[in-house]
Parts: C-alpha cells; sequence; structure tokens
C-alpha cells in the first residue's frame, strides 16, 4: 500500500498502524517481522569507518546517528502520532508536556517578542511566562478563552505567536479556535495549541488552521499513569525550527518510555470512548444534584462552551468540573476526603479516576473567576460510572453530616 493510500485512513485505522514501518519492526535476516517496534537502547552509535560517520550530517528518522537523537522505538512513535494530524511535517518528543510547552515557546519567540496566552493555561505554563520568558525578554499579555475574532486587538507589531488551550484544563471554556487561527494567518502570528484534553482523535488540530499542536502524552495517550512524555506536532514551515531548538535544548526521551506510550496509542480510540461514556454519565448525575452549583462539562447541553463544542469536536473525554453549592474549602476537603473510589491526585487520562481540589481565582489576570463556590475537577476513569457515582453519592452524604 502507498504512502498516499495511508493518508485516507481513518483515525482508528492510523492510531493501530501508526509508526510500525518494516524497517523497524522486520529483519530480513531472521526471515520476518515483529508486530511490535523492538525497544532500541543507545546512547552511543558505532559507525563502520569515518567517511560512515561524516556521512550521517546530524540524521535522523532514518539513520541512527546518536542516542539524543533517536533510535527506531523515539521514530516510530513520532511518526504514529504525526500521522494523526492533517498537514503534519513531523513531531517532536520531550521528556514532560511542560517541556513539550517550554521548549516550543523558546523555539518560536525571541527577545523583544510579544506572547498571546490564554488566560485559562494550564498553570505551569503561566509560571514559564511569568518567569524565564519574562526575564527572556519576551513579553506576555493574557486573553479572555471566549474572546474568539476580537483577538484581532490584541495583536501588537511585536505579537509572534498566540497559544490556546481548549478546553481549558481547569474550566474548561471552549474556544474559537478557526476564529483565532484566521485571523493569526491575516496578520501572520503563530498559534500553538495544548490539545491534550481532546487528542486529535476529537479535534485534529492542525485541520482547524493551528501550526503546532501539544499534547502530554502522559495523560490519555499513555493511559496507565506509569510515563511522562509531551509531544509537538507541527507544519512544514515551523518543524525545522522547533527541531533545531529541541537539540540545542538537549531534550531525549527513553525509547522505553516511548514503548509505554505506543502500547497505550494502539487502544486509545477505545479508550477514550469510554472515558467520555463514563464521564457523560456522572456528569449529568451530578447536573441534577441539589448540592451541585453547576458542571463544568461542554458537552452537556447547558454549558457555556457547548454550542461551539457541537461545531468543532468529534466527542468528548473524561475531564470535567463541577462547583459544590455553597462549599467552603473546607467542606470541599471534606467530600474529597470522603471518596474511596477516586484517587486524590494530580494528571488525568488514566485508566483510574481522579479528583483535584480546583481554585482558579487566584491565577486569572484578563478574567476574573466570580463562581464562589467551591471547584472539583474529576478524570474519569474506565470504572463502572454506577460505582462512581454511588462513591460521589457517599461524599454529598457527608456534606449533608
Amino acid at each position: 500500500m502507498s504512502k498516499s493510500d495511508d493518508s485516507n485512513l481513518r483515525p482508528a485505522t492510523k492510531l493501530v498502524q501508526g509508526g510500525r514501518r518494516p524497517e523497524w519492526t522486520g529483519d530480513p535476516r531472521l526471515g520476518g517481522g515483529v508486530v511490535n517496534p523492538p525497544v532500541w537502547r543507545a546512547s552511543t552509535i558505532l559507525y563502520d569507518s569515518v567517511a560512515d560517520l561524516r556521512a550521517r550530517g546530524h540524521a535522523t528518522h532514518d539513520k541512527l546517528y546518536y542516542g539524543r537523537r533517536g533510535t527506531p522505538t523515539v521514530w516510530a512513535l513520532a511518526d504514529a502520532l504525526t500521522d494523526l494530524e492533517p498537514r503534519a511535517e513531523g513531531t517532536l518528543l520531550y521528556p514532560s508536556g511542560v517541556a513539550a510547552i517550554t521548549a516550543g515557546l523558546l523555539a518560536l519567540l525571541a527577545p523583544g517578542d510579544h506572547l498571546l496566552m490564554v488566560d485559562s493555561a494550564y498553570e505551569p505554563t503561566r509560571l514559564f511566562c511569568d518567569g524565564m520568558l519574562k526575564r527572556y525578554g519576551v513579553r506576555t499579555t493574557y486573553y479572555d478563552p471566549l474572546i474568539g475574532a476580537d483577538i484581532a486587538a490584541l495583536i501588537e507589531p511585536a505579537t509572534k505567536l498566540i497559544f490556546l488551550e481548549s478546553p481549558g484544563s481547569l474550566t474548561f471554556e471552549v474556544q474559537d479556535v478557526p476564529a483565532i487561527t484566521a485571523i493569526a494567518r491575516e496578520r501572520g502570528v503563530v498559534t500553538m495549541l495544548d490539545n491534550t484534553w481532546a487528542t486529535p482523535l476529537l479535534f485534529p488540530a492542525l485541520a482547524y488552521g493551528v501550526d503546532v499542536t501539544m499534547m502530554s502524552l502522559t495523560k490519555y495517550v499513555g493511559g496507565h499513569s506509569d510515563a511522562m512524555m509531551g509531544s509537538l506536532t507541527a507544519t512544514p514551515a515551523l518543524w525545522p525550527r522547533l527541531r533545531k531548538a529541541t537539540y540545542q535544548l538537549g531534550h531525549s526521551v527513553s525509547p522505553d518510555d516511548c514503548a509505554l506510550m505506543l502500547r497505550g496509542l494502539r487502544t486509545l480510540d477505545v479508550r477514550l470512548a469510554r472515558h467520555a461514556e463514563n464521564g457523560l454519565a456522572v456528569a449529568r448525575w451530578l447536573a441534577e444534584r441539589p448540592e451541585v452549583g453547576r458542571v463544568l462539562h461542554p458537552a452537556l447541553p447547558g454549558d457555556s462552551g457547548h454550542a461551539l463544542w457541537a461545531r468543532d469536536f468529534a466527542g468528548t473525554s473524561g475531564l470535567f468540573g463541577f462547583t459544590l453549592a455553597g462549599a467552603d474549602d473546607a467542606a470541599r476537603a471534606r467530600f474529597v476526603d470522603a471518596l474511596a473510589r477516586f484517587g486524590i491526585g494530580f494528571s488525568w487520562g488514566g485508566y483510574e479516576s481522579l479528583v483535584v481540589p480546583s481554585d482558579p481565582a487566584g491565577i486569572r489576570t484578563a478574567t476574573t473567576w466570580t463562581d464562589r463556590d467551591a471547584l472539583v475537577r474529576l478524570s474519569i476513569g474506565l470504572e463502572d460510572p454506577a460505582d462512581l457515582i454511588a462513591d460521589l453519592e457517599r461524599g454529598f452524604a457527608v456534606l449533608a453530616a
């Protein structure tokens, strides 16, 4: 089958077949191949001669050069992720999602540049903007996630990049990505999106005009809470800049972790569907409870972002929030501590359900979080939703006691 035929494959098929090049999974000397790319661990690469060493020319994705540049295990994961995004030239891998974000910002911004950062961004992203990027001479302006095409008014001559996160991972605002990317293209501004919540299965970011899409592979791609990694997938115009900066920064990922990510990637389609189904069951139940002020889930018709979600997304994931009506921090802590089926912990997207208290008011600058009810974030896993609902009911009983 030709590569052009591969481009017409549906996402679920690409998840299964991506990155499984015959040269990475087979050895003619052994008479066949294996299903999964083997784990190639390497630091030093040996050459046949000085001429061979010089001919490699810092090769990557086709010939071994040095362990930091990757091995077939690493390239297989990068290729599989690239295949999921239309218009993508390639994918680079990083030790964590935060490492991917910071490497991308450093690659695409220079001293004197202006960055537009969504106000609902993941807190470590904000910390990097307000810390290292500021010291580096990059000025950041935070903007309302619901700004849409009105972002044009915030673009200055020095504006080089607009960063989006949709939905926001704490407050779940859905951005009008097509409107923002259209304005950005008109003004010559690069766009970068944190697409961890949706993954390319639910929102193929480059097809909506995004230039660079980022994922924390730690979450849904890995899916088992046992490995950390991040990725940047980019258009042909930006791929060389990202690759050059990544090598200069010395980023490298473990082939063992790549093997875990590849294993998770193969089942992402079916797992994400179960996360969505379970999450909606829990969210709909919560929406009917008197103890709940509101549910922050864009797939629910009453959510403020539902119209944009319905227009742009192919489905939903299992991460959302809700407020406890009239509850303060102490009441919220009692509720969370009473839960037995939800682990209290950061991250999300693993097979297990998680809960954390969330406090967005203290980190907002462009917008004001006015809801006084305590906010709770849930990551709904693969358990039976009836058991999760029973557990949440137990938490509500503690509040009533």
